[in-house]
This record gives structure tokens, C-alpha cells and sequence, in this order.
């Protein structure tokens, strides 16, 4: 096996040269300031062993070695835990660990020595070394340069001058994106999940969760000031106290939402770094935490609404507050978890739902509203709400002829169309993307004899077929591409 070292002067590109290679293959991928969520407890992540760490015995000694998190800072909030540099070096213990037993894995490593002291430099160089004998090594540095290209098989050297070639070895002017595809090789990492995987996602996102603690709190405190509040209302206070409690069940979840963005790019580069086995089951059961979350919470608020006044015991009311609480939330969970949108971007699509009720309200009132605009009324899960309630819907302007109806169009506007909201641009934006990804593919000749040479000087083997199959060539030797 191979270790390919890329160096440059600072800004010439070397990590975007490291992440398009990513981008191009499967591989594993450590970034130079690798995120890992700050309240994961290392010894709790499952199939590793922190004694293998070169730190682990200092917090033996201090009992603190079954408690002691990653650490760092995600969504704002510090957690207090390892240093930078000892969460790097968790994550090549981790990569080595997860990799033993397994072979011709390509890994992708940025600025390895970065925040690591020089002490602990032998560390991750043996780690290097024994990584090298079954697996492709691509790394980027700018730290022990001359100690690591005496022991690369390859050096790539990009310049901040021309972006578009690269130079390999002695071989200069190869261009950027062959050079790319010709390091895209190796077989896939496969990383079988287990229930050790599920009990770690409980213990990190429910159990042990600081977030969920916090929600908690807050429920308790502001739910507590509505019962007091709006004790023995009236019937005819229904919009009041509806409303006030709303808007408690809303800002008891957002902080928990807004973290979202940021829990996605972290989980990402988990997974990146082989921490678990698959972002896909990761979002689905952040996913149902959130639902699970919103459910509990509308519980609650129907309860105390109850509580402080009569006529809304019936379980249709329930459904009505659930509905109108995801009208305004489910989309801050589509677009935090499942798009690749900065957290700004997140933040204003999400809020948009709740914003624009509070603007287009005013339609809800018989006679209010300009023409057309008041008709936006009907896609707000409140308004059929408010059509529920008595002494209310004698008031209300359009209401469904049935309550049947009305249930109906109120679970379509609280799930289905912030849904579909999402889908529509995401759908737009996967079809435009994918016919520029389709005609990019489609510029690599993978029978090219350059392109082969290219791998011979790298490897001493060619693809021949594509970048999946990886096979020796008698009819190139290392050296001989001009």
C-alpha cells in the first residue's frame, strides 16, 4: 500500500484538493479541524478501546475515565471534555481500530500533526505506519514536512498559480481532475450496525442529553406561569389561552430545533471518521426524537389548557394542537436535517411558517384581507383550528361543512404541505444538479492510457474499468508517464 503526502503553500489549495477526492470516492475522511458532538462519552462509544490512547491513564487516575466527554463547542453551548488535540488523536485510534482486519481502504487524512504537540507526534506517525501496510494513505500537511515525504511513497504538489494541474512525483502539469480520479481507489468501508450502536444513539441523544434536559426545565417553569396565569379563564378567552400556549409549546422546542443544522454537519463527519455506521439511521432517529418531542409537548399544553379552562376535553382538540404546533416546526426538521443548507439558510426557510401565520392571521377574521391574499388562509392548520372552537367558529368565514372535513384539511396543512414544501425544492434542485454531475462524470475515460500510467506511477496498478475495480497492468511500469 501506498501514503501519498500533499503539500503546498498555504491558500494553493491542498485540503480542496484532499475534500474533491472525498468527494469523488468512498473513503474515510479525518478533516484538520474534525467535529465530533461535544457531549458524546468516549467511553461509551461502542467497539472501541480508549486505552489504547496515549492520554487515556490521566483520567484513570483522576475516576474520571467512564464519564469523560469528547468536548468542544457545537450550536453555541461549550462542553467541557478533551482538547483538540486529543480529540484528533481519538479519531485515529478510532480509524484504526474500526479499519483492523480489513484491507485497500482509502484514507483521507488533513493536516494530521495540527493541534497535536510534539510529544504525541510518534503517536500518530506508528499509527501512519501501521495504517500504510493494508490501506491507501492521502494526506495533506504543512507540519514535519520533510520527516513525512521521506517516508511517502508520493509526493502531489499543487500550486496557488495554476489551479487546474498538479504536479506528482517528477511528473509535472498532470492535470487537477485526472490526478483527483486516479487517487479514487480502494474498496468501500463497510461498517455493519449492531444494538451497541442504537444503545449509544440513546445514550448520547436521550439519556445523557443536556438539550432535552433544558426542554424539560423550560416546560415545566413557563407551563407552570400559564396554569397560574390563566387560571378559571372564560370560554370566550379560547383564542387567548390557545394562542399563549402555542407560543410556549413553540419556544420550548425551538432552541432544540435551531441546534439541528449544526448536529447534521457533526454527525456527518462522525460518520466521516467511522464513529458509527450509518447518517442515514442517525436522521432517522433524530428524527423521531424530534416527533416524539413535539407530541409530548403538545400533551402537555392540551393538559394545562384543560385545566385552566372547559369546553376542549374532546381528543379531536389534541389532534388540532399537535397539528397546529408541526405546521410551524416540521419544517425547521426537513431543512435541518435533511438538506446540505448552511444554519442561516435553515433558519430562514424554517421560520418562514411561523412567520407568515402571524402575518396572514388577520385573515382569519370575516372581512379582513385583500382578495386573493386572504385566501391563503386555508393553507394554516390554525384557521381550522379556530373553526373548532365555540363560540369562535360562528365567526369564522369558509369553515369546512363538516368537522370531518375539517380534521382532514387540518392534518394535510399541519403535515402533508410543509412536506411537500420541502420536497418541491429539493426536487428542483436534484434535478438540476444532477444532469452537471452526470456530464462531469462522463469526462473521465477510464481506458485512457494516460489516465492508467498515471495510476501505475501512484500505485503500480491501473483501473481499467472504473474506480471499483482495481487491477494489475503488465503493460505499464512505475515511472514511464511523460
Amino acid at each position: 500500500m501506498t501514503l501519498t503526502v500533499v503539500v503546498g503553500s498555504s491558500g494553493s489549495g491542498k485540503t480542496t484538493f484532499l475534500e474533491d477526492v472525498y468527494r469523488s470516492h468512498k473513503c474515510i475522511y479525518i478533516r484538520q479541524y474534525h467535529n465530533i458532538r461535544p457531549y458524546v462519552i468516549v467511553s461509551k462509544i461502542p467497539h472501541f478501546d480508549p486505552t489504547k490512547l496515549p492520554f487515556w491513564d490521566i483520567y484513570v487516575k483522576e475516576g474520571t475515565a467512564n464519564s469523560i466527554p469528547a468536548g468542544g463547542t457545537m450550536a453555541g453551548e461549550f462542553t467541557a471534555g478533551l482538547s483538540g488535540g486529543q480529540r484528533k488523536l481519538l479519531l485515529f485510534e478510532l480509524v484504526r481500530q474500526r479499519c483492523a482486519g480489513k484491507s485497500n481502504l482509502l484514507i483521507c487524512l488533513d493536516e494530521p500533526f495540527a493541534g497535536v504537540t510534539d510529544d504525541f507526534v510518534p503517536f500518530i506517525v506508528e499509527r501512519l505506519k501501521e495504517l500504510k501496510e493494508n490501506h491507501q494513505i492521502l494526506l495533506v500537511t504543512n507540519d514535519h514536512v520533510e520527516a513525512l515525504t521521506q517516508m511517502a511513497d508520493n509526493t502531489i504538489t499543487v500550486s496557488a498559480i495554476d489551479r487546474s494541474t498538479v504536479k506528482i512525483n517528477h511528473l509535472g502539469n498532470i492535470e487537477r481532475s485526472k490526478a483527483i480520479e486516479a487517487l479514487s481507489v480502494g474498496k468501500n468501508y463497510v461498517y455493519k450496525g449492531s444494538w451497541a450502536d442504537l444503545r449509544f444513539f440513546l445514550d448520547v441523544e436521550v439519556f445523557y442529553n443536556a438539550g432535552l434536559m433544558g426542554i424539560g426545565a423550560f416546560v415545566v417553569v413557563f407551563f407552570s406561569l400559564f396554569l397560574l396565569g390563566f387560571w378559571d379563564s372564560p370560554d370566550n378567552q379560547a383564542v387567548l389561552v390557545l394562542n399563549a400556549g402555542s407560543l410556549i409549546a413553540f419556544f420550548s422546542v425551538n432552541p432544540y430545533l435551531i441546534s439541528l443544522p449544526d448536529w447534521r454537519v457533526y454527525m456527518s463527519e462522525e460518520a466521516e471518521a467511522l464513529l458509527h455506521s450509518s447518517k442515514r439511521m442517525n436522521k432517522a432517529l433524530k428524527s423521531s426524537i424530534c416527533i416524539f418531542l413535539f407530541v409530548i409537548v403538545s400533551v402537555i399544553q392540551f393538559g394545562t389548557t384543560n385545566a385552566v379552562m372547559n369546553g376542549l376535553e374532546s381528543y379531536s382538540f389534541w389532534v388540532a394542537i399537535l397539528m397546529d404546533s408541526l405546521s410551524m416546526t416540521f419544517s425547521s426538521l426537513f431543512f435541518g436535517l435533511y438538506t446540505e443548507l448552511p444554519k442561516q439558510a435553515v433558519l430562514f426557510l424554517a421560520d418562514m411558517p411561523f412567520m407568515f401565520m402571524i402575518f396572514l392571521s388577520t385573515t382569519f377574521s370575516p372581512g379582513s384581507g385583500i382578495p386573493v391574499l386572504k385566501e391563503l388562509r386555508y393553507l394554516f392548520s390554525r384557521f381550522y383550528f379556530w373553526c373548532m372552537l365555540p363560540g369562535i367558529l360562528e365567526d369564522m368565514e369558509g369553515c369546512p361543512a363538516t368537522h370531518t372535513q375539517n380534521m382532514i384539511y387540518m392534518s394535510l396543512t399541519g403535515v402533508v404541505l410543509p412536506f411537500l414544501l420541502f420536497l418541491v425544492p429539493m426536487g428542483i434542485s436534484k434535478m438540476l444538479c444532477h444532469p452537471r454531475k452526470k456530464k462531469e462524470a462522463e469526462k473521465i475515460n477510464w481506458k485512457d492510457g494516460e489516465f492508467c500510467e498515471l495510476q501505475m506511477e501512484l500505485f503500480g496498478q491501473s483501473i481499467i474499468d472504473g474506480p471499483d475495480k482495481v487491477t494489475q497492468s503488465s503493460s505499464f511500469s512505475k515511472g514511464t508517464f511523460h
